[in-house]
């Protein structure tokens, strides 16, 4: 199957195509051959570059592909897949909503559809795009299926979507994202999306076995072995740890945190101090209801962002240690191995992680594209 990755990332997306599942372990897929990738980030490239060496990374901006270097990549052969999506920051329902010029990079991709051709596609986004309208108050999601179904006279696709949730493919994680697909209009095949699983992972499941740390402070060794399957996966041969490390937080959010029981935040909080236990002027006046909140144990995380190691940003206090989670308890919370790289800051690699597609998420993705596009084994 050849594949192009567009607003690749870090490689969540190519990773799901680019491994499969054996034995417990993730091993190279054969039937996989990634011809290239775009990224325009100089880090994240990097770090896709450390984990996929023989895939060729374009790491510049999408509007600067010409028609004939992408058809030189190409060659000859017909792409099967375009997988990937454009930034979701324009799109997502937390913060300012802006249709510019990021909400429109879908149109960067409707001009790959045009030069590449392929049989079908895999659109990401976040599911704020569902409510998203342009300045016209139009829906983008209805402007962007349009535009795809008719990319010019003699080429369009049969476009489906569906908001899938990650904690259903078992990702220790509630992370709602719409999948755009598309099947060429020349090509008599239907797509179904993948169902989950029932049974969801916790957190604690995911994470447990990774060593204490406190704030400020780094681990790089394992202190206990793996406890269940997916921590078998997770740490398959790997025998050292990176980005395990702690934010350090000021007086006011160790108050929070130190206060704060699995599944409270804000508002529990500030009960404490309306019933005189902790003193006002730590009385918490801006932040959504899940922030300043700690993880629940036994409950799947909440959706792993940039900010995962930031308490007045979102619900990210691990659930039994007095700290944010680590880049490191991000990445397995994505799915990501251990082993897998990043690169840059801490800033960085946050992002890297935080803006990722689940690696087990875009396996089950790339799963049913073989059964559409080739009929079951």
């Amino acid at each position: 199957m050849r594949i192009v990755d567009l607003f690749s990332g870090v490689g969540g997306m190519t990773f799901g195509f680019y491994y499969s599942l054996k034995n417990g372990k993730f091993v190279k897929n054969e039937n996989c051959d990634i011809i290239f990738a775009n990224e325009k980030d100089k880090n994240t490239a990097k770090a896709f570059k450390f984990n996929f060496p023989n895939v060729t990374m374009l790491n510049k901006d999408i509007k600067s592909l010409t028609e004939e270097s992408i058809s030189t990549l190409v060659g000859n052969y017909e792409t099967d897949i375009i997988i990937g999506g454009p930034p979701c920051q324009s799109f997502t329902t937390i913060g300012t909503r802006r249709y510019d010029d990021k909400a429109r990079l879908y149109t960067e991709y409707k001009r790959m559809l045009k030069i590449i051709r392929p049989r079908m596609f895999i659109f990401e986004n976040v599911k704020g795009i569902l409510s998203m309208r342009d300045r016209a108050n139009n829906s983008v999601l209805e402007r962007i299926i349009k535009k795809f179904e008719n990319i010019s006279d003699d080429l369009g696709y049969k476009v489906s979507n569906e908001t899938l949730d990650a904690v259903n493919f078992g990702i220790p994680q509630y992370r709602e994202r719409v999948f755009i697909i598309g099947i060429r209009n020349d090509l008599n095949l239907t797509w179904t999306f993948p169902k989950g699983k029932n049974s969801k992972l916790s957190i604690k499941d995911a994470i447990c076995d990774l060593p204490p740390v406190k704030q400020g402070k780094e681990k790089t060794e394992y202190e206990k072995n793996p406890l269940n399957n997916y921590q078998k996966l997770m740490r398959y041969e790997n025998d050292s740890l990176t980005f395990h490390c702690a934010a350090l937080h000021g007086e006011k959010i160790n108050t929070v945190i130190k206060n704060v029981p699995q599944g409270k935040g804000r508002l529990y909080f500030n009960e404490l101090i309306d019933n005189g236990l902790i003193d006002e002027e730590y009385r918490l006046t801006s932040g959504y209801k899940n922030t300043y909140g700690r993880l629940v144990a036994k409950n799947p995380c909440t959706t792993i962002t940039h900010n995962m190691s930031t308490p007045s940003s979102l619900r990210c206090i691990h659930y039994s240690q007095d700290r944010s989670l680590t880049p490191r308890e991000g990445a397995r919370i994505q799915s990501f191995p251990d082993w897998f790289k990043f690169y840059g800051s801490l800033s960085d690699v946050k992002s890297q992680v935080g803006n990722a597609v689940p690696p087990l998420l875009a396996m089950a993705l790339y799963e049913q594209a073989e059964k559409t596009l080739y009929g079951s084994k």
